[in-house]
């Protein structure tokens, strides 16, 4: 009996193997990839030309989901993107055997994707500053299709303008007047007021110690578990664009909790 199962780098395949062999069906590769299949990219093909002279595109829809998984596994980088797709199976299988992807995929052409994919996934972004927490509140509204009941929100977003907003709106805020374990000063406006009483109830208390499982996690697994700590790209726009870019991806990951990574 041998004692090795044979071994023979250079044996030839006798039929075409097929990309569905290539992974276990529970893969993360596989569940990007139909998420993306089942997005409305419309807007985003439509912004490709149909003729001309250049280099034919890569699909949208594959540069889409090597993007995100690229991301959804912690490799930000273009050319890390393009060595992956040479070297790595589920790179490889998403990119449905492409070649030659670094020539076509340098910092231009990922700037022209992250920008589009905004389109594609329908997320915007206010152009208020960061202390103006109206404009953020609608957003999230319009983008899950109803408006919050509540609002958790630091101690940066505490103005007269915002909790009178809020107020407006119906919706119920939970803002400090100062930074947690400092003492903040005596509010004036008599709406400030208010919100500093109802923070001092057990139930006030209690509804913002939400925040810290809410809101600081996910900032958690963007540094730890993915491994992004800086942005690639430069001004608002396109900072904006990767920002939503890896938070698709950090979403797409956490709602495959059971499938492989990579």
């Amino acid at each position: 009996m041998p004692t090795f199962r044979e071994y023979d780098p250079d044996q030839q395949l006798l039929l075409p193997p097929s990309l569905r062999d290539w992974l276990p069906p529970n893969h993360l590769a596989w569940f990007i990839s139909e998420t993306v299949d089942q997005l409305d990219l419309t807007e985003l093909i439509a912004s490709y030309r149909e003729c001309g002279q250049g280099n034919i595109a890569y699909h949208p829809a594959m540069m889409l989901k090597v993007l995100i998984y690229g991301y959804a596994t912690g490799i930000f980088s273009s050319r890390k993107l393009a060595r992956q797709i040479e070297e790595n199976i589920a790179f490889r299988v998403l990119a449905a055997g492409s070649r030659g992807f670094q020539q076509s995929y340098n910092g231009q052409a990922a700037v022209d994707s992250h920008e589009r994919i905004v389109v594609a996934v329908s997320v915007q972004q206010s152009a208020a500053d960061s202390h103006a927490l109206i404009p953020l509140v609608d957003l999230a509204g319009k983008n899950v299709g109803q408006q919050p009941r509540d609002v958790l929100a630091d101690a940066g977003y505490a103005s007269e303008e915002n909790f009178n907003g809020l107020m407006r709106r119906g919706i119920r805020g939970y803002v400090p007047l100062g930074r947690e374990g400092k003492s903040a000063k005596t509010p004036k406006a008599a709406i400030s007021k208010r919100m500093k009483s109802k923070l001092a109830t057990e139930r006030g208390r209690e509804k913002y110690k939400k925040r810290k499982y809410l809101a600081e996690p996910p900032f958690g697994w963007l540094k730890n578990v993915l491994g992004f700590r800086q942005f690639s790209l430069r001004g608002l726009a396109k900072v904006t664009a990767e920002h939503n870019l890896v938070f698709l991806a950090l979403n797409l990951r956490r709602m495959a909790p059971k499938m492989v990574p990579g």
